[in-house]
């Protein structure tokens, strides 16, 4: 569990979103009150608290001893730990692991960072209406010599979320199964393309928008119409819409651990979905996707970036056919 005392609370009249500014600003949880359902999934161990000594971490394990789930931003590196243009970068980049500034309280937070490992501060104002959660992002470059990064939001769902049967709805037109990822129960065929939900399976196809359990893959959806992925329980208890903009993430990463990774320190117990917004794939870290000819995110000296993301966290009526231009999903049954 996290350290109560590191944990910063924020509460709506529909929604209460606990951040951690300690351990990478990180989203910890999201539960919606009216039903009591929480959305983003937790890792099941308890993590290392406090901050590390080091933000760069060495490997996917090191990252994972202070990872608990929810909702952590991947920056300026997104997977694996790599030496890039003269500078070290640990497993999933120095913005999930290091402390941030933060500000404010009630229904909003700002949080703050200066970056080590490149020249960059980050603001982000976190707020809570009704039951949207907006993300409000501004990066500004403050080198002299330009930078390329990887920056990716890594929310996690689990919890409620998927305790039943569920779906993954979405905009993409595309998707393809990462080409190096092939674990045990890994049920893809590495670096097989197809059509959103569809991609060839190593038993027949795989339709990833109900994916099975005691599996875990990793893909990449692209070529999206709109911006927005959603996960709901069939039953309609509760859904999550997630939106962004696609100019500066054209692509989601999706991540699955459904109990089929069996070595530590998952032991088949993890449920958990990441729908990951990027401006880079694969996400196998800055030094290969410039090795794969990949995009990165090209940074020149008084850049700003802004951007927003939103998560509608609702009680759903039926499928879920889009999102409206303010981030609030739109049903086939009576809007929510």
């Amino acid at each position: 569990m996290r350290d109560p005392g590191s944990v910063v609370v924020l509460e709506g009249e529909r929604l209460r979103v606990a951040v951690d500014p300690v351990v990478g600003g990180t989203i910890a949880s999201i539960v919606h009150l009216e039903t009591g359902a929480s959305v983003l999934g937790t890792a099941p161990w308890d993590p290392l608290r406090g901050p590390p000594a080091d933000c760069a971490a060495p490997d996917e394990r090191s990252w994972l001893s202070r990872y608990d789930g929810g909702w952590p931003l991947l920056f300026p590196n997104g997977g694996d730990a790599c030496t890039f243009e003269g500078v070290v970068h640990g497993f999933h980049g120095e913005a999930s692991r290091a402390s941030w500034t933060v500000e404010g309280g009630g229904a909003s937070l700002r949080l703050r960072r200066r970056f080590f490992t490149v020249p960059v501060e980050m603001r982000r104002e976190l707020s809570v209406d009704g039951e949207l959660v907006t993300l409000c992002e501004t990066l500004r470059m403050l080198g002299e010599e330009p930078v390329r990064v990887m920056w990716t939001h890594h929310p996690t769902f689990g919890a409620d979320l998927l305790d039943g049967a569920f779906e993954i709805l979405g905009a993409a037109r595309s998707v393809v199964a990462d080409d190096a990822y092939d674990p045990p129960a890994n049920p893809l065929v590495p670096g097989a393309r197809g059509s959103w939900p569809a991609l060839a399976g190593k038993v027949g196809p795989c339709d990833l928008s109900r994916p099975a359990d005691n599996i875990t893959a990793m893909a990449y959806l692209h070529d999206f119409d709109e911006a927005w992925v959603a996960l709901r329980r069939l039953d309609d208890r509760i859904a999550a819409a997630l939106s962004w903009d696609r100019g500066l993430f054209p692509c989601a990463w999706l991540w699955l651990e459904l109990g089929g990774t069996r070595e530590a320190p998952w032991y088949g117990r993890a449920r958990l979905i990441g729908v990951e917004p990027s401006t880079s794939w694969p996400g196998t870290g800055l030094a290969d996707v410039a090795r794969r000819g990949g995009p990165l995110l090209r940074l020149a000296p008084g850049d700003v970036i802004s951007t927003t993301i939103r998560l509608h966290v609702f009680r759903p009526r039926g499928p879920i056919r889009g999102v409206d231009g303010g981030g609030r999903a739109l049903c086939e049954g009576k809007h929510p």
